[in-house]
């Protein structure tokens, strides 16, 4: 006779990663929402659907609720059934935001489950789910399934699209750089760098090495992902808050985009406005 109950029977044990802790959270979710009827789906996603999974990892779900129950779903109270909470609320991207005890984070989405079962096939090539029966975890009528399916295969950014506008970002983004650093507004130029000019230096530099899997949180997994060179190219782009310091970096990040840029109108015909670039540079070298 089998050892497992029937409520284990019911309930098959989610695949085993590397943070148990993190499988028994995902295992008693799929419990706890096929007990509320209110649910019409669940699909994960994150590091966990993508088999990465560690120590350090979240849980990270879609709840996708009964349009005529929307108004009456409380979420914390739901989520307290997981692990006791010790901060819950609703972040800057509207997305529910919680700290269990243990310090395990998490980000929960509470939708309409008509329009937003709708949208997942158009998360194709943003989001991959190479696993989807695992990341679906409640399934009421077939509809999240069919839909989480449209993300099974892998769809890498088209390259010369992609390319174009990154290049063109680039631009821009650098120019306010430069015009931020003239006015001497360092920590917001700081802030500019690092935040809205290396994200997308990572995503043409992935573009180019054919190395897309994090597409859209390209520092994941860097020293992973990239060749030694490309990892200090962008180690140089980076500064402390000082005047010196950022002006410096900001000259190297600069010719580093510079050196993205051409390698990608070579390889797929960018098209770069070599004589702006030109200027911007002179620009950057005139910050002294």
């Amino acid at each position: 006779m089998s050892a497992r109950s029937p409520r284990s029977a019911r309930f098959p044990r989610s695949p085993r990663s590397a943070c148990p802790a993190l499988d028994d959270r995902i295992d008693r979710l799929r419990q706890i929402a096929h007990s509320d009827d209110r649910l019409e789906g669940v699909l994960l996603y994150g590091s966990w659907t993508l088999g990465e999974a560690d120590a350090h990892s979240d849980i990270e779900a879609y709840l996708y609720i009964r349009e005529d129950r929307l108004d009456d779903f409380d979420g914390p109270a739901f989520l307290e059934q997981l692990a006791p909470l010790s901060l819950a609320y609703t972040n800057m991207y509207g997305v529910l935001a919680v700290v269990f005890d243990d310090l395990m984070r998490g980000e929960f989405h509470l939708t309409a489950a008509g329009p937003g079962i709708d949208e997942v096939p158009s998360w194709a090539g943003m989001v991959h789910l190479p696993r989807p029966e695992q990341a679906v975890l409640l399934d009421r009528t077939g509809r999240l399934t069919g839909a989480a399916k449209e993300l099974a295969e892998f769809r890498p950014p088209e390259p010369v699209g992609a390319g174009q506008r990154l290049v063109d970002e680039l631009t821009n983004w650098t120019l306010m750089l430069a015009h931020v650093l003239a006015r001497g507004e360092t920590a917001r130029a700081h802030a500019l760098l690092h935040t809205v000019v290396a994200p997308q230096q990572l995503q043409l530099c992935r573009l180019l090495r054919g190395s897309t899997a994090h597409w859209l949180t390209p520092s994941r997994a860097l020293e992973r992902d990239l060749p030694a060179a490309d990892r200090h190219r962008y180690a140089a782009t980076t500064a402390v808050a000082r005047d010196a310091d950022m002006r410096a970096a900001a000259r190297r990040s600069w010719g580093w985009s510079r050196d993205l840029g051409e390698e990608a109108a070579e390889r797929w015909g960018v098209r770069l406005p070599r004589a702006l670039h030109d200027r911007i540079s002179g620009l950057l070298s005139g910050l002294g």
